[in-house]
């Protein structure tokens, strides 16, 4: 794969980093196409949360790829992003964020970072538009428990610094989504980057709820929850983490 020409577009104040990268992808934008923003208006997370923090307190940025992918394995796109990020945070300031699948950076219980993935179809081609929010300066958002760099690190680090260097991890990660090896070794990495393997947990999906205990990831990112001695792999859902005296 030809490396990536990341072309940087700064807002001061927008709605949204994600809506607006969306749009450019549904105009058939290339890959490499990145939206950062000092302040959102109607930042968004999973299940349209919203996502709030003060001007220049987070880096507030969606990044369009176009990788050559099924729809089972688009689960690797948001892992390659949060990789780099993770790799990233380490470079600049030695803190070393667990990920929680399926888009969070978290130190021990509370949130550092999350993720927002969309796809977008057009003219049969796949874009995903991978928007993530890192909590610089700012311990947000308030729904949760959540930290910031500087309280983990004492280090100041602007937005620009560390989009830079994550868009430096974030290239061979994605290269890595063109071959079934390099995807295999990405899987790897990812689950073991993965705080929440090991853990009993509690899925809520769209129609049911499921506890079990995190064995794994598949090979293309879902996560495998053993119920009862039975397998059942996991594509979409909020986890919870079930402490002991929760436990069925």
């Amino acid at each position: 794969m030809r490396s990536i020409v990341w072309r940087k577009e700064h807002f001061d104040e927008i709605d949204s980093t994600n809506t607006w990268s969306v749009a450019r992808a549904n105009e058939g934008a290339p890959e490499g196409l990145v939206a950062y923003a000092d302040f959102q208006t109607a930042g968004r997370g999973r299940l349209d949360r919203r996502w709030e923090s003060p001007a220049g307190a987070s880096l507030l940025c969606s990044i369009l790829l176009r990788p050559e992918l099924g729809p089972d394995d688009l689960q690797l796109v948001v892992a390659c992003v949060a990789l780099a990020a993770r790799a990233a945070i380490v470079r600049l300031c030695g803190v070393r964020p667990d990920l929680k699948w399926p888009n969070d950076l978290v130190v021990g219980d509370a949130k550092l970072a999350g993720l927002l993935a969309e796809v977008v179809v057009h003219d049969g081609a796949v874009a995903v538009v991978v928007g993530i929010g890192v909590n610089l300066t700012h311990e947000g958002p308030t729904t949760v428990e959540a930290t910031s760099l500087r309280a983990e690190s004492g280090v100041t680090i602007t937005p620009e610094a560390l989009l830079d260097i994550l868009l430096d991890e974030l290239e061979p990660r994605r290269s890595s989504l063109g071959s079934a090896e390099g995807r295999a070794q990405l899987r790897d990495e990812y689950q073991r980057s993965l705080v929440t393997i090991g853990q009993t947990v509690r899925v809520e999906r769209t129609n049911d709820s499921l506890v079990g205990l995190v064995t794994s990831v598949d090979p293309s990112g879902r996560l495998v929850v053993e119920v009862d001695g039975v397998a059942t792999t996991v594509a979409v859902g909020d986890v919870v983490r079930v402490r002991r005296q929760e436990s069925p």
